[in-house]
């Protein structure tokens, strides 16, 4: 992995582990508040998409590129179209959206 792609890694990574705390507290697992959170396509790393990853592809971590954008991660509800927030931890006018987007395709 070269260190574009970790540094990327470690950053994406981190601003959505911190996201998801302060979504859901420290009362638990994320995906247990799934009431609060949103399918959002395109800001998945490959391999760390939660399931759906078009044709081609199965279900979770099944992703071929990063942010593929018919590959989906649940952020909490009202990030997913942030562009604020994704403009800090995403490569170049990456955003993401909460349909399946052509962009970054295998």
């Amino acid at each position: 992995m070269s260190t574009t792609k970790k540094v990327t890694s470690v950053i994406l990574g981190s601003a959505m582990a911190a996201s998801l705390v302060g979504a859901v507290g420290m009362a638990g697992p994320a995906f247990a508040q799934e009431d609060n959170m949103e399918k959002c396509f395109g800001v998945s790393l490959a391999g760390k998409n939660d399931c759906a990853a078009g044709p081609g592809t199965t279900c979770a971590g099944t992703s071929k590129v990063d942010f593929q954008g018919n590959a989906w991660t649940l952020v909490p509800a009202g990030l997913c179209e942030n562009s604020e927030f994704w403009g800090k931890v995403l490569p170049g006018d990456r955003t993401g959206s909460l349909t399946a987007i052509d962009r970054d395709m295998v």
